[in-house]
């Protein structure tokens, strides 16, 4: 089969091998700086607690409330820098988010198959290897100056309606899952040792989350009318699984309303639930702008003062977006919240800072501060998310059976559909820039000739024109893959689907190939939201079917590993997949959050994958 690794990804670990490396400057505490080393808060022996209130006593009003938005200001006289707290980690070191950059000595980090697909291994301990490698990745980038050390991730949002856009960042619809995912993938974060913090994660948002724009309903207006026993049973599981389980350093509240409270003004949700009962040892933190949303779009309170007052109050630590930096001077002075609440926010976000060693003087002090260049995109991450594609992508089908294909039996393979040749849109959503890209026609390259054919131009698949060359080369070539799905285009963030139907002409596309294809005809669906492939499960030209959600960097080698039988999709390392064919639902109403909601007369149609 040969390396799994392209001749740019090979260049590129040359690179960082021969890379001697800078120390980044000291975030606080700057052992140089004999203004401050000698001060309470710069002392590492020191208890936590001690040390910040030492720093908060020596704030002023302006410098704390500064200090209460994502791009925290420095604060010089203090020798502290300015700190930028949204980076995200979703599946791999990500570039969604102000707080990391790539490029320099890390052009690329390992990027994982999207969550739904890593979910559906149902192999906790690989969830928590993906998280390790990925906090390795961000302490490296991080020591460099590219990255911060707090990763607004994992989302773990019940994934109750299928045309969720955002659905794919989930674990899926099941609360326990979603629950064990959460604690698994944070403690490989973390990697919390006694007080001390790898990095800090964020499980989100807080909850009831499943609507971004939908028949005129937008997250930013949504109010989610849940039942206690819901909240209770099924929404607030993973949350209460990642914070008690997974000892999670924070926990971010959504745009919505629940029951007619914004999340982020909630003291139920946040301070007594959150905090209370669940014991978060951490920060609370908004959706970004999830307080001025709730002042100018939900129009929850008279004010921006009482606004920023009432989220305070709520639980709220730190605000992502600049609501709180510029409101909560005023709300002190009017007498709405205290100067004392506003010590108590920062308590807990100071107390994490101290928790990542960012108070410690010199980075390279912490127990990870040696991480550098030649520590991302190792040979041995990059094979991790080649296994984890493996172990999430799902058999659907396999009639005869027709797989694993033969590179003796089947010397030339017809590669057709939109996706065939993808590699971004393999990465998902809220993903980075990756070491590599495997796509689906190079990974069967790699195991037997190929005959390659669009079929569509995209995913949208708005025409036939190109049909006529995929039914050719369909008729030329010993077995027939066709990959074909979603991407971005139809389910993201601010895009839920109206159904679940292949877009456009793809189906006419598969049935079509498949009634002409000379040999067997395999289907491959990527895709983050489930989609009904019933026509394709009752073809009997239609051999085998595979689901490789967005399978990652190395999606492609891995589909080609499991059709040419290297890899087996029925097994990981916890037995038998629950997936051998999809389960199919007629007719039953949707459960969701969503008011009102109606499903156009299209047939409700799950894969439980």
């Amino acid at each position: 089969m040969g390396s799994i690794f392209s001749p740019l990804t090979s260049i590129l670990l040359l690179l960082i091998l021969l890379w001697g490396g800078e120390a980044r400057d000291p975030f606080a505490c700057d052992p140089k700086n004999t203004a401050t080393k000698n001060l309470p808060f710069c002392k590492a022996w020191l208890a936590t607690g001690a040390r910040v209130k030492d720093l908060i006593g020596r704030l002023t009003l302006q410098e704390k409330v500064n200090l209460l938005v994502n791009n925290a200001a420095a604060v010089p006289r203090l020798g502290i820098k300015g700190y930028e707290w949204w980076s995200e980690a979703l599946h791999g070191v990500s570039n969604v988010g102000p707080g990391t950059k790539f490029g320099g000595q890390f052009p690329a980090a390992t990027s994982f198959p999207q969550v739904i697909t890593t979910a559906a291994s149902f192999n906790a301990s690989l969830w928590e290897a993906i998280g390790r490698v990925a906090s390795d990745e961000a302490r490296a980038m991080y020591n460099g100056g590219t990255a911060g050390l707090t990763y607004w991730s994992p989302n773990v949002n019940i994934f109750r309606d299928p045309r969720w856009g955002r659905g794919q960042e989930t674990p899926g619809e099941d609360p326990i899952l979603a629950g064990k995912y959460a604690a698994s993938y944070v403690r490989g974060l973390q990697e919390t040792d006694g007080n001390r913090l790898k990095v800090a994660a964020s499980c989100k948002h807080f909850t009831a989350y499943d609507l971004d724009n939908w028949n005129g309903v937008d997250r930013f207006h949504f109010n989610a009318q849940v039942s206690k026993q819901d909240i209770e049973d099924t929404f607030n599981v993973p949350f209460r699984m990642c914070v008690k389980e997974g000892k999670v350093a924070s926990v971010m509240c959504s745009y919505n309303q629940v029951n007619g409270v914004p999340t982020c003004a909630d003291p139920i949700l946040l301070k007594r639930t959150v905090r209370g009962q669940w014991g978060l040892n951490g920060y609370i933190v908004s959706d970004c702008d999830s307080v001025g949303v709730f002042y100018n779009s939900q129009h929850y309170t008279s004010t921006p003062e009482e606004a920023a007052a009432d989220a305070i109050k709520a639980g709220l630590d730190l605000d992502c977006g600049p609501f709180l930096g510029q409101h909560t001077q005023n709300a002190v002075k009017k007498g709405l919240i205290s100067e004392t609440d506003v010590n108590g926010a920062l308590l807990n976000t100071l107390t994490v800072q101290m928790r990542l060693g960012m108070y410690d003087g010199e980075p390279s002090s912490h127990p990870y501060g040696k991480l550098g260049p030649r520590d991302v995109c190792t040979p041995s991450h990059q094979e991790l998310a080649l296994e984890a594609a493996r172990q999430g992508i799902v058999l659907l089908k396999n009639k005869g059976p027709s797989l694993p294909l033969s590179t003796r039996r089947h010397p030339t393979v017809a590669v057709i559909g939109p996706n065939s040749n993808v590699t971004v849109t393999m990465i998902g959503n809220y993903a980075g820039i990756a070491c590599g890209y495997t796509s689906p026609l190079e990974g069967i390259g790699r195991y037997t000739k190929t005959i390659h054919e669009l079929g569509c131009a995209n995913v949208a698949c708005t025409n036939d024109k190109q049909f006529g060359r995929a039914i050719n080369v369909a008729q030329q070539a010993d077995a027939t893959v066709l990959v074909m799905g979603l991407d971005q285009s139809i389910e993201a963030e601010t895009v839920d689907r109206a159904g679940l139907l292949l877009p456009g002409r793809q189906q006419d596309l598969v049935s079509k190939v498949a009634a002409a294809s000379k040999g067997p005809t395999i289907l491959v669906i990527m895709s983050g939201g489930p989609v009904d492939i019933t026509f394709a499960k009752n073809n009997p030209r239609i051999q085998a079917i595979l689901w490789a959600g967005y399978p990652g960097q190395a999606g492609g080698a891995a589909i080609a590993d499991i059709l040419f039988g290297t890899s087996n999709p029925g097994l990981s390392s916890f037995g038998l997949k629950l997936a051998a064919l999809p389960k199919i639902v007629y007719g039953t109403p949707l459960h969701s959050t969503k008011p009102n909601l109606k499903c156009n007369g299209f047939r409700k149609q799950f894969l439980e994958v």
